[in-house]
């Protein structure tokens, strides 16, 4: 599939989207109480793999509208499709290894192919085997309590995914993180998704978590908060010279990529120069303003190249087709000073929404096509209905 942006860039006011980041969390905390309600669930591929997940924990579930009602009394299967959702392939393995036996994690080759490093020397130490396939990570074995020593420079989602898991263990844990932590944020608005449902996690020192043992999620009904993370993508359009409002956001949010607002003044004010470790996932949508603008030089970098796809690499290569010039270096990139101009070929998702997102954002300045833009289906599936809303013309081509 292809979409086509005419060029024009958009104005007005829109509502943020709901927190992805939160609506996986406050699912699976209300899936582990048995009961309850989630509102402000989007549509996405991510959102329904969570909930393919939920499923197969036994947890039978209602969607009415933009609500998620848990049920609970459902069959249990040992088979959970995660589809390309790296955040519920990696917050499901502890859950599902708490109850022992057999189970099978299935998903697009390039989501297992991410890795899942942290868990696999966890169960070595306890003695649960790991079979790996192109499409598919077998387990066997049981969760015990214990302490984990788990690195905080890979991913944050296997810190959670042992949060969700800990608590409900019949001894105490302890979770010491052995590198700086990145992405804290996130693991901020897990402890507090965990705290709606009465569930405690200590931090007892900056590199260390007490866990406690045989607690219980209470059920509660919840709203999901606006993300900051797809509305950064919204909000891009203002760094270009016209007038955008972003509706419902809470500025309090643990959210670490609420960030973006004080990244997109210094863009809009000259030659950026940031470090994103704490906030990987704006790295598209920030060298894409760069490029449009002063350029810049972004460190803290190097977790891109275990997303969806290699997005430094993936950016670098759109961007020459715009005319600009990216420099990708290990930890680092840096986005040269240039002319867009509009494109000879169309330019390419790469599988990934967003890759999509940004460069439909500078698609609106040069007018282009792009090809694999049902990727945005991952996230935000509303987004070009949303920026078409703005008033940016786009024709989706099958």
């Amino acid at each position: 599939m292809k979409v086509k942006i005419k060029k024009g860039l958009p104005s007005g006011e829109i509502c943020a989207p709901p927190s992805k980041s939160y609506a996986h969390r406050l699912l699976i905390c209300s899936a582990l109480a048995g009961s309850g309600s989630v509102s402000g669930i989007s549509g996405s591929e991510d959102m329904h793999a969570t909930l393919d997940c939920i499923n197969a924990l036994g947890i039978k579930y209602e969607l009415e509208g933009s609500t998620v009602n848990i049920f609970g009394g459902g069959t249990p299967s040992n088979v959970f499709n995660c589809r390309e959702s790296g955040s519920t392939l990696r917050f499901f393995i502890p859950i599902a290894l708490l109850r022992g036996g057999v189970c099978e994690f299935r998903g697009a080759e390039r989501l297992i192919s991410r890795g899942i490093s942290v868990y696999e020397e966890i169960c070595k130490a306890q003695g649960i085997s790991v079979l790996k396939a192109d499409t598919s990570i077998r387990f066997e074995g049981r969760l015990h309590p214990d302490t984990f020593e788990v690195r905080g420079d890979i991913s944050s989602q296997f810190i959670s995914g042992l949060f969700f898991a800990l608590p409900l263990l019949d001894g105490d844990s302890v979770v010491k993180i052995t590198t700086e932590l990145e992405s804290k944020p996130y693991i901020d608005i897990t402890i507090d998704a965990l705290s709606r449902f009465g569930v405690k996690i200590e931090q007892r020192a900056d590199n260390e978590f007490f866990i406690r043992g045989n607690q219980k999620y209470n059920p509660i009904d919840t709203v999901v908060e606006g993300d900051f993370s797809n509305s950064a993508f919204l909000d891009a359009f203002g760094v270009l010279g016209t007038d955008i409002s972003v509706i419902g956001l809470d500025y309090c949010s643990l959210q670490g990529d609420k960030v973006y607002k004080e990244l997109f003044e210094k863009i809009k004010n000259g030659y950026l120069e940031a470090d994103i470790s704490a906030c990987p996932d704006l790295g598209p949508i920030l060298l894409a303003l760069c490029s449009a603008r002063e350029g810049g030089y972004i460190t803290g970098t190097k977790r891109l190249k275990i997303k969806e796809s290699d997005r430094a690499e993936a950016m670098a290569s759109e961007l020459a087709k715009l005319g600009i010039r990216v420099d990708v270096f290990e930890n680092a990139v840096k986005i040269h000073k240039g002319q867009l101009k509009t494109p000879k070929e169309a330019l390419s998702s790469h599988n990934d929404h967003r890759i999509v997102m940004s460069l439909s954002v500078l698609a609106t300045l040069v007018g282009a096509e792009i090809d694999g833009c049902e990727a945005v289906s991952k996230s935000y599936p509303e987004f070009f209905e949303d920026i078409g809303s703005l008033g940016v013309t786009y024709e989706i081509i099958e």
